[in-house]
This record gives structure tokens, sequence and C-alpha cells, in this order.
């Protein structure tokens, strides 16, 4: 007899609470399109001037004619598109390796180790270090022993951007190998090095080459450390022994300038940089999506 009165009783307090539940569901829900939104209104302003004043400073003495002196006609980026070029591709050349082997050793070795505690734990700390901080500890090392500006000195710390970067990447992308497959090539008799570099290294193949795309993609707009080691050069040069122009710092100092042709080449170079960017970035979306 009581059965019926407690059922109607427990249907009343679900009723408000199913409703409060979707209540805060739908403020929750429209909070954060407001949010989404309002970064997407910025993001889209950002690359519609881009967009807009980039394309308007691209010409053919853009690739092909080197920066032009202060009050002066003319004049390209082609130095600093050739400089940038090389130092982030020698970076990545560099640092790549390094990372991949510091992650293998992660994934498959230093699990439980604490060495490899160690290693994460200073791997954590260059990956959230603010590039300045590895520009200015470059600059310690390097230039002031040196006493010279130098590509080389841009490379290492591009490259210590890089290492970290790869490193997390790849640690990630071999744990997510299944063990079953680790399992079956050591049954099968092969030795834990083999294993590694014909089945896990393998299978987990696209996702270190996103992590090395997503690391370049970074170090390409880099300008805090390269002010403080490769700083730049208004002539074209290819001698990573002294300063070298690249687009970074060469954008910092064009759009400071009252000179309206330097501020033209400036939002060129700033449309170069996102659009390289950008298809990294798509690239590496596409080495993920085929992974899965």
């Amino acid at each position: 007899m009581n059965a019926i009165p407690l059922a109607a009783g427990l249907e009343d307090y679900r009723l408000p609470l199913h409703r409060r539940r979707k209540l805060v569901n739908l403020v929750a829900l429209t909070l954060s399109l407001m949010a989404m939104a309002f970064g997407l209104v910025w993001l889209i302003w950002i690359l519609w001037d881009t967009l807009i004043l980039g394309v308007q400073g691209i010409n053919a003495a853009t690739f092909f004619e080197s920066t032009p002196a202060p009050n002066s006609e003319g004049g390209g980026l082609a130095n600093a598109i050739v400089g940038s070029l090389i130092m982030v591709l020698s970076a990545t050349a560099v640092g790549t390796p390094i990372g991949i082997l510091a992650g293998i050793y992660l994934a498959e070795y230093g699990q439980r180790t604490w060495l490899g505690s160690v290693t994460r734990f200073i791997n954590d700390i260059l990956l959230s270090a603010p590039s300045i901080v590895i520009g200015l500890f470059v600059y310690t090392i390097v230039v002031a022993q040196t006493r010279t500006y130098s590509g080389y000195a841009g490379v290492i710390a591009l490259a210590l951007i890089v290492i970290p970067v790869v490193v997390r990447t790849t640690e990630n992308m071999l744990q997510l190998i299944p063990n079953t497959l680790r399992e079956a090539a050591v049954a099968l008799g092969s030795p834990k090095r083999v294993m590694i570099m014909q089945v896990t290294l393998k299978a987990a193949r696209a996702g270190v080459v996103t992590g090395v795309l997503l690391a370049l993609a970074r170090i390409a707009g880099e300008t805090a450390p390269l002010l403080f080691t490769a700083l730049s050069n208004q002539f074209f040069s290819l001698d990573l022994g002294g300063p070298m122009a690249n687009l970074p710092v060469t954008i910092f100092k064009f759009a400071l300038s009252p000179f309206s042709n330097w501020q033209e080449m400036a939002w060129a170079g700033v449309f170069l940089i996102t659009v390289g960017v950008l298809a990294l970035n798509i690239l590496a979306r596409v080495f993920f999506r085929h992974k899965d």
C-alpha cells in the first residue's frame, strides 16, 4: 500500500533535480560557446589583417632581393627567408635525433628508473621554459664566450626548443603501442633493440613525425632566442659563423621602424611565417589522421 506514494514522492524529488541539471548544463554550454566565439573573433581578426596587409607586401622582390637600407626604396626578404630556413632546418636536424633517442629511452628503458624520472622532470622544465630564457642561456655559454653573434648560436638555441617537444611526443607515442606487439616480437627471438626499431618505432612513426613537424612549426616564429644569438644581417650570408638574417628578427625590427616600406615587408614576413606554420600544422594533422 505504501509503495505507490513512495514512488510518487521519489518522482517528485527527481523532477526538480533533473530540471536543475538541465539548467546547469545549458548555462555551462552557453558560457563555453561564448568563450569559443570570443576566441574565434580575435583569431579571425588577426588572420584577416595578416592576409590583407601581408599580401600587399608580397612581390617578386620579396623572394629575390635582400633587406634594404633605412629610408631606401625596393628590397625584399630573401636573406631573411634563407637564413631562417637554414637555422630552422639545422636546429631540427640537430634536435630531432636527440629527442627521438631520449624518448625511446624513457618509453622502453626508463619507465621506473631514477634517471628516467630525472630526465622527464628536466624535459618538463625545458618544455615550459620561456624561449627568451633559452636565448639568454645560449648567449652566456656561446655568444659571450666567442664574442660574436652567430648562426651556430641560433641553431643551438632553436635545437634546445625542439628537443623537449620531440622527447615528449616520442615517449607518448611509444607508450600508446600495445605491449602485445613487444611480447610477440620478443617471443620470436628478436633482441630488444631490433624490437624497438622494427616494431614499436615503426608503429609509432606517424606520431613521431607529427611531433617533429610541430616542433618545427614552433621554432619557425621564435624571435627572442635569435635576438640574443644570431641577431640579424642586412646582407645575404650563408655563413653560420657570423650574424645571420632571419624572418622573426627582421619582422621585429621592421615593424618598429618609421619607414612605410619596412612596415610593408614586416607584414609580408608575418604572412609568410603564418602560411608556413599553418601548412606544417595541416601536414601534422594529416600524418596523425593517417596513424588513426
